[in-house]
């Protein structure tokens, strides 16, 4: 039941739906044909009374009446009157409404004698809606079917004491309609004249401050700065145009925004100086001066001759824009020719729209409805603040890989100035070691040499004197690797053969000598020769004392890189009892330390009833 019930109660409301737009569409041929009326005559007074006056002369003016000709130099209200019936079609409970696109500075409405509507303070510091439309409605209860009476009292400045003329006085043509329909005008008019504005000007301060910001955590890139302060300053400008209350008179608000320009004008100027790598304290000083200037002249002239002063100073502010945007372009053809076609066209669409604008002062050109200069230099704002950041990222990119790239080089040099001076202390020990080792050759060679000699020719005892002679051979073995001086292989081979053979020979013993069959100019370290020396000494030692053999042989092998010592005997070889322990023994162990401390290996091979075979390798 409850599903039947619901479904009943939505079939009812359908059904007053499709009823209510039958309804709607059957109405709507009555209603469409009420066009909004268009009001272009007035009857106008110059009058401060608090309603229009009857008592004074009137004239027929056309709408929009702008009061640059028709005012004198006195700032009193105006009153307008028009007539008008109820626009045809009009439905009886339609509420009418009428739409004012421009009244500047403030008005107040009557009708039928009655007042309907007030747009602020119509006494000084005066409500400012120059820049935005009025929608006022006409309540029903005060309308008649025909010869309806409209007085509207506006509020304004004459031409002579403001800055522009957009903010001189005036009143736009007047549209009489149904509210619903010129409520969708209003909205779009305000929509275009004070959203979008603000909207800019909101969006262009942010960028200005985003920039500035940039400009100050970096500081040699002072154009962003000025690009930054440039923005906000804009931004700044702009608000005159949907601020509406101020808290002082008209004439102080013009001198208020006269002392912007200048400075904003000055923000232009030294960015694009700045931008192209120029700095001059003579215009610097020029254009600090100029801030001051301005408004003080302004101020001096009195309110009287401002807007024509005002036109001379734009005459000189424009003509600065344009020599420096000049200059910047001429230095960007020459040094940043990539950047010179679009910033030549933003700045070019900037400049000639300052002159559009200058010449819609100087009434010669009629003043457009829309200003494009408060919509297209935001855009170029936002088109060269993309560009700036777009070079400082790739500015920021490269910086940052130079900072990557100098530190791998630091990284390089540090390391090899640790190489050099590792290399020269190493060096620094060599040469501390070279020259100690020479003054203990020297003490060796001259003290402990001069007493072995003397003790091998003076000695009575035939041990005595063979033990010294031994000695002496040690010890001046021992100075020859202690001098350093490099020994040439081939005759470290002559030498090697010669005591070899000699002391095989005194013991008895054949030796077979084999080596290289020509001459080698390859040469040996004094450290290289002395420990291989030693190392033959001491297998020959143990051929001679422990081995019993009768024949022995050495081979000697020699290539580019390395050269080898064999040395083989035929003796009763090394007992199993003994095999694990060779290295335990004094001469052994020495043999292969002696070869391990210059990078070579020294190889014992034996067995019992076998020899011996010792095989030592050594590097070149």
């Amino acid at each position: 039941m409850a599903f039947f019930s619901s479904a009943r109660l939505h079939l009812v409301v359908l059904c007053l739906a499709w009823a209510g737009l039958m309804a709607a569409l059957a109405a709507a041929p009555a209603n469409a044909n009420a066009e909004p009326v268009v009001i272009r005559m007035a009857v106008a007074v110059s009058s401060d009374a608090p309603h229009f006056p009857q008592d004074l002369e009137a004239r027929l003016v056309r709408l929009p009446d702008d009061w640059i000709d028709a005012r004198s130099r006195n700032d009193r209200s105006r009153w307008y009157r028009v007539a008008f019936d109820v626009p045809p079609g009009t439905s009886a409970d339609a509420l009418l409404a009428v739409y004012i696109a421009r009244v500047c500075s403030n008005v107040e409405v009557d009708l039928n004698g009655r007042r309907v509507y007030s747009g602020g303070r119509m006494t000084e510091p005066v409500t400012r809606n120059c820049h935005r439309p009025q929608l006022v409605t006409l309540p029903a209860a005060f309308l008649m079917a025909n010869n309806n009476v409209l007085d509207l009292r506006v509020q304004g400045t004459s031409l002579h004491h403001v800055l522009a003329n957009q903010r001189a006085g005036g009143l736009s043509e007047l549209q009489i309609g149904r509210l619903d329909e010129l409520t969708e005008t209003f909205e779009t008019a305000t929509f275009m004249n004070i959203t979008v504005v603000q909207g800019i000007a909101i969006m262009v301060a942010a960028l200005g401050l985003f920039l500035f910001g940039l400009g100050w955590m970096n500081r040699r890139e002072i154009y962003l700065r000025y690009f930054g302060l440039l923005c906000v300053g804009w931004a700044v400008l702009t608000g005159r145009m949907w601020l509406h209350s101020f808290p002082f008179e008209s004439i102080n608000g013009e001198l208020l925004v006269a002392m912007l320009f200048p400075p904003v004008v000055a923000m232009a100027i030294q960015f694009l100086m700045s931008y192209a790598g120029q700095r001059s304290r003579l215009i610097e000083l020029g254009l600090a001066a100029q801030c001051v200037l301005l408004p003080l002249s302004l101020w001096w002239v009195g309110s009287g001759n401002m807007f024509a002063l005002a036109n001379v100073w734009y005459l000189i502010l424009a003509g600065e824009i344009v020599a420096t945007t000049g200059f910047y372009l001429h230095t960007l053809w020459r040094k940043r020719r990539p950047d010179f076609r679009p910033m030549a066209g933003i700045l070019g669409v900037g400049t000639a729209l300052i002159f559009i604008d200058l010449a819609g002062q100087l009434r010669l050109l009629p003043m457009p409805s829309v200003r494009l200069l408060q919509f297209v230099v935001p855009l170029m704002f936002l088109l060269v603040g993309a560009r700036l950041l777009q070079v400082f990222a790739l500015a920021l990119k490269s910086a940052e890989a130079s900072r990557i790239s100098l530190e791998a080089r630091v990284r390089d040099i540090t390391a090899e100035i640790e190489r050099n001076f590792s290399q020269m202390a190493e060096l620094r020990v060599e040469q501390v070691t070279e020259k100690e080792r020479k003054r203990i050759a020297g003490d060796l060679h001259d003290d402990l040499g001069a007493k072995l000699l003397t003790i091998v020719h003076t000695s009575e005892s035939e041990r005595i004197s063979t033990l010294a002679r031994e000695a002496l051979e040690e010890m001046r073995l021992s100075v020859k690797g202690l001098t350093g001086k490099p020994v040439r292989l081939a005759d470290a081979l002559a030498d090697w053969r010669a005591e070899v053979v000699s002391r095989l020979g005194q013991a008895s013993i054949e030796a077979d000598w084999r080596g290289p069959t020509e001459d080698t100019e390859q040469l040996l370290s004094a450290r290289v020769f002395v420990q291989t020396t030693r190392i033959l000494r001491e297998a020959v030692s143990n051929i001679i004392k422990h081995s019993g053999a009768s024949h022995c042989k050495v081979r000697l092998m020699v290539n580019e890189r390395d050269f080898g010592v064999t040395v083989q005997d035929n003796g009763r070889g090394i007992a199993l009892e003994l095999d694990g322990k060779l290295d335990r023994g004094h001469g052994m162990s020495s043999m292969k330390h002696r070869a391990k401390q210059m990078q070579g290996q020294c190889l014992v091979e034996s067995g019992p009833g076998y020899g011996t075979v010792i095989r030592l390798t050594l590097p070149l």
